[in-house]
């Protein structure tokens, strides 16, 4: 096996006394891991950081064997880090990426879809540039590993239409009218994921992380909720912060 592509730092575990084992997001082979020899030193400590691209180049003589791993710096997100608002969102972003995805399928739409939310982190001057794609980008989790929201259409009565309400059960839009008295016990579509507003306010932006969260948590994190929960945790918090 051989491969050689641009990649996306998702995760690094220490192994051994100077190594590290990697998982990275490439366009066209899906998720990577490897072994990078001296992955805890000094030069490559700043290398091997969750979001910066590099170039990386895997070996190894079978499938089933873990390949060895050299990487090459594109960019860096070390900036990123500093700030901990920003760390936090990266933090969840490639945690959720690495927990989701099985090694070695494609996904170039999460890829890009990726590269955008960082590059948008990096860009955006506040939290309400960027969160909007965040969530976008945990749906796409959702629809690319088969667990998509139907929300063009009411589940209840096959209308279709723009609907705000979404059932926590299916993931498809109910009318208010459907809801009926269970309305209090449905999920609120905020109208930019819908392709509405561009520049939501708060109370969507914290609605839309409900929503994606609920159903990240049922159909895709299950039992490695804990491993991956604290992260976005954290993120929620310090929004709730900044927006304090």
């Amino acid at each position: 096996m051989h491969i050689v592509a641009p990649a996306l730092i998702l995760s690094v575990r220490p192994h051994g006394e100077h190594g590290a084992i990697v998982r990275a997001l490439t366009p066209a082979d899906g998720m990577q891991p490897g072994y990078v020899r001296g992955g805890r030193s000094r030069v490559l400590r700043p290398v091997l950081q969750p979001a910066n691209a590099v170039l990386g180049e895997w070996r190894a003589r079978t499938g089933e064997q873990l390949a060895s791993l050299t990487v090459e710096l594109i960019e860096s997100r070390a900036a990123l880090h500093g700030d901990p608002l920003a760390a936090a969102a990266l933090s969840w972003v490639t945690a959720l990426t690495a927990t989701a995805l099985p090694e070695a399928q494609p996904y170039p739409r999460l890829y890009e879809a990726l590269d955008g939310v960082i590059g948008a982190l990096a860009a955006a001057p506040s939290a309400r540039g960027w969160l909007p794609g965040l969530i976008r980008y945990e749906l796409l989790v959702l629809a690319e590993l088969g667990f998509g929201l139907a929300l063009d259409r009411c589940v209840v009565t096959g209308e279709r239409g723009v609907f705000d309400l979404v059932s926590p059960r299916s993931g498809g839009a109910v009318s208010r009218a459907a809801a009926g008295t269970y309305a209090g016990r449905m999920l609120r579509l905020p109208p930019f994921l819908l392709g509405g507003s561009q520049s939501p306010d708060w109370p969507d932006l914290f609605d839309g992380m409900r929503l994606t969260g609920h159903f990240l948590d049922r159909d895709i994190l299950a039992d490695r909720r804990e491993d991956v929960g604290a992260a976005r945790q954290r993120l929620t918090a310090r929004l709730k912060r900044a927006v304090a």
